[in-house]
């Protein structure tokens, strides 16, 4: 065999070895993920948009080794990059195909792939026994695998959007070592961080066509990804709502039309809903009655058309809405507020209220008290700051009065994320807290440790 030959051959072989290496590239950039774990593909728009959330929608359906099929909602992150994040719960090979509005952008239309689903891992709750949903009896909540999940949230609604990385780390850890199981928290600036987060970026600008900020939610994602990691819960307000205060209209579901309500909403459930996450659409706000018409519209219009995490409202305080939202399908969890009064007529309406006759109609639902009253928190009529003691009988009231689904602590100084100097933004009566991290170590804070081993026992 002369030179030329060998030389040719080699060529040949290396040329092979090219091609095979490029066909392995292509298909590892969609690779494999282990079950319940969250994979990501990123696209890029053949088209330059203006304002891309507002000029087009991205969907991939995604297929299961079984043939079974799951729509899933993408989102844009800056310039020509989209996303999609999907969790598969079976294991082997799955299929997907992209779908744009704009049947033109060559960049998000009828794209396909696929992915490998392996084994589960058991780093956390979440990889062992896989998301959250409500139990078959409807009365509490519990893993995909069917494990039961006692719902024992922290509140802090400013941690995400105010806190360093090395401070949500430290939040995190104390939480996981004091056995929460979830964290309430606020996406999008409102009344407390009306600046939005700690470098003063808002999740959006505008009001009847809003320009949404992917800076500001990709800091978010590694909070997001932290509390998963921890086997914590992820339970987002996606619209702050109340009607008050000095600037009600920082509150986006106060100062957004309904379409741009549902585009922001619908926005976070595509980033965040392969995370393990329980969601509330609206917080703080009065949805009894014909007010309730508002949120059933919108939440039909994030939620109706796509597989999702539980769903709940977190009404103002002493408002009882499970007749308003109880036959509305994506409306999972009966979310209330107790509040941060310390009078008789308070504790009477939490012991003796609709809460505790209610869970025997149907449809049954789990029954979650979304804000007792906050340690360390200015009480309503005593104006004395409410003991962990109070506290304490208020959790325990709320675990007790129906069928044991979970309950929300809150600690003055943690929920404001604060400094300990002034009071929580907004929210002068209130009292001045401890410092965030001096009031991770409250005494209530403490007893939810043993609160959990009671409940488990």
């Amino acid at each position: 065999m002369d030179l030329m030959e060998i030389f040719r051959r080699r060529l040949t072989a290396f040329t092979f070895f090219l091609c095979l290496l490029c066909s392995t590239s292509l298909l590892a950039q969609d690779g494999s993920v282990r079950k319940w774990e969250r994979f990501e593909q990123t696209f890029t728009s053949s088209v330059d948009y203006k304002n891309a959330p507002q000029e087009a929608t991205l969907t991939a359906v995604f297929t299961s080794p079984s043939g079974q099929s799951r729509k899933v909602v993408g989102f844009w992150d800056g310039g020509k990059t989209w996303k999609i994040r999907f969790s598969p719960d079976a294991q082997g090979k799955w299929t997907y195909k992209t779908a744009c509005s704009d049947a033109n952008n060559s960049g998000l239309n009828g794209k396909g792939g696929e992915l490998t689903c392996t084994a589960s891992a058991s780093n956390s709750r979440f990889t062992q026994h896989g998301p959250i949903r409500v139990a078959q009896n409807g009365r509490y909540l519990t893993h995909q695998d069917g494990t039961p999940f006692l719902f024992l949230a922290d509140t802090a609604w400013n941690g995400p959007l105010l806190s360093s990385s090395d401070d949500w780390q430290t939040y995190v850890k104390t939480r996981t070592a004091q056995e929460f199981t979830a964290v309430q928290w606020v996406s999008t600036q409102w009344r407390a961080a009306p600046d939005g987060d700690s470098k003063k970026q808002l999740a959006y600008t505008g009001k009847e066509k809003i320009e949404i900020n992917p800076a500001f939610f990709q800091r978010l994602d590694e909070k997001v990804e932290a509390l998963d990691n921890a086997g914590l819960l992820n339970v987002p307000v996606m619209l702050w709502a109340i009607n008050g205060g000095s600037n009600p209209q920082v509150n986006p579901g106060v100062s957004l039309p309904d379409d741009q309500a549902i585009l922001l909403a619908r926005y976070m459930l595509a980033r965040w809903g392969a995370n393990n996450v329980l969601w509330i659409l609206a917080g703080d706000s009065d949805y009894k009655g014909p007010k309730s018409e508002k949120w059933k519209k919108i939440g039909r219009a994030v939620f109706g058309d796509v597989p999702h995490g539980p769903v709940t409202m977190h009404p103002g305080g002493m408002q009882w809405v499970w007749n308003e939202f109880k036959d509305e399908p994506w409306y999972d969890v009966v979310g209330y507020q107790s509040g941060h009064g310390d009078d008789a007529k308070t504790i009477k309406w939490l012991t003796d209220g609709d809460v505790t006759e209610d869970w025997m109609k149907l449809p049954h639902r789990p029954f979650i008290n979304l804000e007792p009253p906050y340690e360390g928190h200015v009480a309503y009529q005593s104006k004395k700051p409410i003991t962990a003691d109070m506290t304490r009988r208020a959790l325990y009231w709320s675990l007790l009065v129906a069928p044991t689904a979970g309950v929300t602590y809150g600690g003055h100084g943690v929920w404001g994320w604060d400094n300990g100097k002034n009071p929580p933004t907004a929210h002068p009566g209130t009292g001045t807290p401890q410092s965030w991290d001096n009031a991770l170590k409250l005494p209530g804070a403490e007893q939810i440790k043993p609160l959990s081993e009671f409940l488990h026992s």
